[in-house]
């Protein structure tokens, strides 16, 4: 399980860097851009895939959707910290897994069991109890909930598509990952070009530096990931009910601990809830 203790532990410092970067008046949006050149080249030492060549026979249909969402979710993550806090960012990532759960039940054929429609219902709850709603952000027509739940889709819609690169037979999971962070790169220095030339934003110096840092804790949080897969592959249930709940619950207590986020009785009870959902879909 140490594995899942430092995925987890990644997983929370990439929300923490971001959130720290803010604070310190780094721009966060540029420091994004220089998360995937540190990614792709720890994949290429780490990861060591087999490079294939850049063909038709290749399935794009999954890997520019992929290569542009990565960054575009990135960004909502990025804005959902600013605006939400690491609580409900965390929650909204990790709910996501719904997501897949119904599409797999809806349009691919799989049986779904009572219990995971109730975990469902019960992460559904917690998403809306996690964002929070007040009278006073809904008088002055405060719309930032709507990170929180674009990350929500944009994660799910992610997890769909690495399930289908998973099961391709033609090309190996890490190729595949390595021409998606490529594209991810390429889409990445695109928008960095937009907000340089367009926007007339200044390139920060420090946004290098720190996304630099995010890139390693990114790759991190996926390499140690797949690590506790291989190490407990009899297990895989426990080894994805504790990284989220893990990163629910450490997230949570960053958030309110080291940057004194303040929770309402609505976002304790999303943060529970969420918990009980997962528990809820992998355990019982």
């Amino acid at each position: 399980m140490w594995y899942v203790l430092i995925s987890v532990l990644c997983s929370v410092t990439v929300a923490v860097i971001i959130k720290l970067a803010k604070q310190r008046s780094v721009n966060y949006l540029q420091l994004l851009v220089w998360n995937y050149p540190v990614a792709l080249i720890l994949t290429n030492i780490v990861l060591k895939p087999t490079l294939v060549s850049w063909d038709s026979s290749l399935p794009w249909h999954l890997y520019l959707p992929l290569g542009l969402l990565l960054p575009a979710i990135f960004i909502c993550i990025a804005m959902s910290i600013r605006y939400g806090g690491i609580v409900q960012t965390e929650v909204a990532q990790r709910l996501s897994l719904f997501i897949p759960l119904l599409a797999a039940f809806l349009f691919m054929g799989e049986q779904i069991v009572p219990r995971n429609l109730i975990g469902i219902a019960v992460g559904l709850v917690a998403i809306v109890f996690s964002i929070g709603w007040t009278k006073e952000k809904r008088s002055k027509g405060d719309v930032n909930w709507i990170f929180p739940l674009l990350v929500f889709v944009g994660m799910g819609i992610i997890d769909i598509l690495f399930k289908q690169i998973a099961l391709l037979s033609t090309v190996t999971y890490m190729s595949s990952l390595w021409i998606v962070f490529v594209l991810a790169l390429l889409f990445a220095f695109l928008f960095l070009l937009y907000l340089l030339l367009i926007k007339k934003q200044k390139l920060d110096v420090q946004a290098i530096f720190y996304g630099a840092i995010l890139g390693v804790f990114n790759f991190g949080n996926i390499v140690f990931y797949m690590k506790a897969h291989k190490a407990l592959p009899e297990n895989p249930s426990l080894v994805f009910t504790a990284m989220n709940i893990g990163v629910i619950s450490v997230g949570a207590l960053v958030g309110v601990l080291l940057f004194r986020e303040k929770l309402s009785k609505y976002n304790k009870i999303g943060v529970i809830l969420a918990i009980i959902s997962v528990l809820l879909i992998a355990l019982l």
